[in-house]
Order: structure tokens, then C-alpha cells, then sequence
């Protein structure tokens, strides 16, 4: 299977079903549409080999046919399974340590000591895949303050895929997965059974998980102490990007922190208002509301 350059009626790749270039811009633009996500033609190869799977599992005989079905108000599931398809889930517990230790060593204690009389610490992992970087937060709380999840502290976990998000609300994490977990984390907050890691009570009750959007709206009614938008945004325009990173701004408290991807750069508005505090590690500038 190869890409081939084309006209509109000509095949894109060479495979088992037909797919042009008109096929390839209608998903490419519903895909911008609903989520935001930018894809050139040389994507062309990547998009066909993971639709195929979605074109046989529907009976369906060409790409012609599924953009009918996904451009159609009827295929509203149909375009959250294609998105599902075409994002890549790469995710690992406390990937980019430097993050959770700037978290552990900055920003989390002055919070659990509010928290401790009574004060809200709420954290938000935007783009939280199947649930090892929320998880991750939460273990950096309680190797802090074990008796956390007493208190009115809880982390927001949000994606767009509802596939990553039932497997982060399983909790439940073969060995190979554990592998970056500190020994006493691993044993004071997962249960084991053979290979299988599942998450306990008091590590799950500090996690709340929801499906978002983060083109759409956003409902949320509290600001956050800190944002982890990690490796999300490199797949957006840079001018999608900018409109993420400004609608962040808002939601921080004063103070907060904002934690992006290795290779990604606040721009736009928001790099007025926010400092850098650290490899990848934003803070909201004093003053600003």
C-alpha cells in the first residue's frame, strides 16, 4: 500500500478501497470541524489504513460511502469513532517527570495546606487519553498528603475519545505500564491481581473523568490551580492553538500553572499573561483576572 499524488478522481493509495483525494478533504474537514485537528495529504496512507478497519466493520464499500455517512446528521457516533481512529493515544505515567516534580515541590504544597483546612484544589489533565497522567497527578498528591482524598481536592480528566476514556475510569494497568511508578506508590495505591494493576478507591475518588471537547464548550464552573495540556495542542493550526492556550486563561486561578508538551510553545494572547516558570511550565502573571 503506497500514496500516489492524484486529481480528485484518482486514487490516493492503492489498497482495498477506493480513496481519493476528494475523500480524503471531506474527513479531513470534518475532522478540523469537530475537533480541530489539522491533517496535510501526506497523511493520506495513516487515514486510510486506520478507516479501512471502521469501512469493513460497516459493511461499507468505499470511502465515498463513509464520508456520506459521517458527513450526515445520523453519523453523529460514526465521527466520534473516525476521531477515535485518527488520534494517537501516546501516553505513560509521569511522562515529562520534570513536570509532576515541579508540581510536587511548587506548587502542591502550599495548596494541601489550604487544603487542610477546608480550601478547593482543583487540577485539570486536558487531554487525559486512558488516564495515566491524571492518575499520575494524583499519586504526586498523595505521596504529599496520603489523606487527600478526605479533602475537597480533585483532578478534572477530560478527552475527547470516549474508547481511552472507559479504560481510564477501569483504572486498570497491565505490568509493563507500572513500570515508572515509584514501589511504594505502586503497593499503597494499586491492587494487584496477576499481571493486572487496577487503581484503589481512595486513588480513583480524587479523579473525576468526562468526555470534552476542547473545541466546544467548556462547562466547567471553577477555576484551576494548575492545567496539564500536554502533547494536545501539537496537532491544531497554530492559530487553533492560540485560541486554546487564551481559553486556558480564564480558567486559572491566580498563580496558576499551565504544563505543555515537550515541543510545544505558548503563543498568541495568552503569552502576554503567562511567565515562564520552568522547562514547559507556565504561571499565570500576578495581577491578571
Amino acid at each position: 500500500m503506497h500514496s500516489s499524488a492524484s486529481s480528485d478522481g484518482q486514487r490516493l493509495v492503492d489498497g482495498e478501497f477506493v480513496f481519493r483525494a476528494e475523500d480524503f478533504r471531506r474527513i479531513a474537514a470534518i475532522l478540523h470541524e469537530s475537533a480541530g485537528i489539522a491533517l496535510s495529504e501526506s497523511k493520506a496512507t495513516l487515514v486510510y489504513s486506520r478507516l479501512a478497519k471502521r469501512l469493513r466493520s460497516l459493511g461499507l464499500e468505499s470511502f465515498r460511502d463513509y464520508c456520506a455517512l459521517i458527513a450526515d446528521a445520523e453519523g453523529a457516533d460514526e465521527r466520534q469513532r473516525m476521531i477515535a481512529a485518527l488520534t494517537t493515544n501516546v501516553t505513560r505515567f509521569f511522562r515529562e517527570p520534570h513536570h509532576f516534580e515541579h508540581l510536587k515541590a511548587k506548587v502542591l504544597p502550599p495548596l494541601l495546606r489550604a487544603a487542610r483546612d477546608g480550601a478547593p484544589v482543583r487540577i485539570w489533565s486536558a487531554g487525559c487519553s486512558s488516564g495515566e497522567e491524571p492518575y499520575s497527578i494524583a499519586l504526586t498528591i498523595l505521596s504529599l498528603a496520603p489523606e487527600a482524598p478526605e479533602w475537597d481536592v480533585r483532578i478534572l480528566a477530560t478527552d475527547i475519545d470516549t474508547n481511552v476514556l472507559a479504560k481510564a475510569r477501569a483504572g486498570t494497568y497491565g505490568a509493563s505500564n507500572m513500570l515508572q511508578i515509584p514501589g511504594d506508590l505502586r503497593s499503597r495505591w494499586f491492587e494487584r491481581d496477576g499481571e493486572a494493576w487496577t487503581v484503589t478507591a481512595p486513588l480513583r475518588r480524587l479523579v473525576v473523568f468526562n468526555e470534552l471537547n476542547l473545541m466546544g464548550e467548556w462547562p466547567m464552573k471553577r477555576r484551576f490551580d494548575a492545567i496539564f495540556c500536554r502533547n494536545v495542542v501539537i496537532y491544531f493550526e497554530e492559530a487553533t492553538q492560540a485560541r486554546v492556550f487564551a481559553r486556558f486563561v480564564p480558567q486559572m486561578n491566580p498563580g496558576a500553572r499551565l504544563y505543555i508538551g515537550h515541543s510545544e510553545r505558548i503563543s498568541g494572547p495568552a503569552a502576554d499573561v503567562l511567565e515562564s516558570d520552568g522547562v514547559t511550565i507556565y504561571r499565570l502573571k500576578d495581577g491578571v483576572r
